[in-house]
């Protein structure tokens, strides 16, 4: 047990002060009205100059844009103006345009927008905050583990982990970055369109609304280029599966009502799960027909003392890692309390720092076979360990939700 306080932060972006919320299990997942638009003029890691853009969306044989009355209407109900938003008024965080609820989830797919400078610009803000979350008696905690260093993925990332990427997002801080997961999808067997990643990653939480520009590629800079090598580094090699976008996106209402910047009483229902379509359309294959593979979603995984051996991957931003290369870090998990009458968590020893967020955290089920049973959630500032949700009932709903509202897609 630990009774000092910790300083503790997020894995990925930062997040609000938070509180407790005692709503039921119910999943909050949003609907996202896609529309295309072309970027110009992007640079990287300052969201005031960049994406410029205009509308590519449906083109009549006049050249006129056009876009679908229901999608029109969708955002006129959000006070969103289409031809404002598409020539920037995304980047108006005013609480009152910062769209909070489950159902106001909005994410118009801007072509080139992720462009390889901004995409190697966007960056992890590591703010640790001081928390008390872990002091008392709060269930069960067992002592901290021994630091575990976190090892590098040998290229190609597709080859060893098909499933792992990075989720970049913008918020009112920048432009940010996660990892994250692809998972299968039972309405869709052996063709899923979904991703696992942490709650932080697509909402701030109880005091803000959803990220914006929400976009997943998987296998990020396959390669494992060098920084030097980056610096000239095209989309393809970068994104060499291509950049997918949420146009779906449901985390739990306990992270709405209750996320915080160091995870806060929101950290045991810190997880989400986004529905992608190809910024390209034109294969009509599937995200997991394209990567090769989507890992299964335990959400019955055995408790802490019976599992042996926990993968956790990553793409670690906050120094002394640059967001460029994926890591591993292997690991017997041990139990972390949020709170005595919340869900415990997992924890490992490992060294990676924020960005990380949202990585997958694999175990071999019963049956042999790798699935996810977590992802990357807080972690002290100064590294050291990972804690992760254990996924139960809640995590089944958002992840049930988010595939049952692409089924028809």
């Amino acid at each position: 047990m630990r009774s000092e306080p910790l300083l503790l932060t997020a894995r990925g972006e930062g997040r609000k002060d938070a509180r407790r919320r005692t709503s039921p299990v119910l999943a909050a997942v949003a609907l996202a009205s896609v529309l295309a638009l072309t970027a110009t003029g992007c640079s990287s890691g300052d969201p005031d100059t960049n994406a410029q853009a205009s509308a590519s969306a449906a083109a009549e044989g006049d050249g006129k844009i056009t876009i679908p009355d229901d999608i029109r209407d969708r955002l006129k109900e959000h006070g969103i103006d289409v031809d404002k938003w598409k020539d920037g008024a995304w980047k108006n965080w005013d609480r009152d345009d910062w769209l909070r609820e489950a159902q106001d989830y909005i994410n118009p797919v801007i072509e080139g927008l992720w462009d390889p400078d901004r995409m190697r610009g966007a960056e992890d803000p590591d703010r640790g905050v001081q928390e008390s979350d872990l002091s008392g008696d709060q269930g069960v905690t067992d002592p901290v583990p021994t630091t575990v260093d976190a090892k590098a993925v040998a290229p190609t990332y597709h080859d060893n982990v098909p499933e792992a990427g990075k989720v970049f997002f913008d918020s009112p801080e920048g432009t940010m970055v996660c990892s994250a997961t692809v998972v299968a999808d039972p309405a869709h067997p052996g063709g899923s369109n979904l991703v696992w990643t942490a709650g932080h990653c697509v909402h701030a939480g109880r005091s803000g609304g959803w990220y914006r520009n929400i976009a997943f590629v998987p296998s990020y800079n396959d390669q494992a280029l060098s920084a030097v090598e980056l610096a000239g580094a095209t989309e393809d090699e970068l994104a060499p599966y291509g950049v997918w976008w949420a146009d779906w996106a449901g985390t739990s209402d306990q992270w709405i009502a209750q996320g915080g910047p160091t995870g806060g009483e929101g950290a045991p229902y810190d997880f989400a799960v986004i529905h992608v379509s190809p910024e390209e359309a034109g294969s009509g294959k599937s995200l997991e027909e394209t990567v090769g593979s989507a890992l299964p979603v335990n959400f019955a995984a055995p408790a802490v003392p019976r599992v042996e051996s926990i993968t956790v991957d990553g793409y670690p931003a906050a120094a002394p890692f640059d967001g460029e290369t994926l890591y591993q870090c292997q690991d017997r998990p041990g139990r972390l309390s949020i709170k005595a009458s919340e869900p415990t968590m997992y924890r490992i020893g490992c060294t990676m720092t924020g960005g990380s967020s949202g990585g997958g955290w694999i175990a071999t089920g019963a049956d042999g076979e790798p699935a996810l049973v977590s992802n990357t959630s807080i972690g002290p500032v100064n590294a050291g360990w990972l804690a992760g949700p254990r996924l139960g009932e809640v995590a089944e709903g958002v992840y049930d939700s988010v595939s049952q509202k692409s089924a028809g897609q």
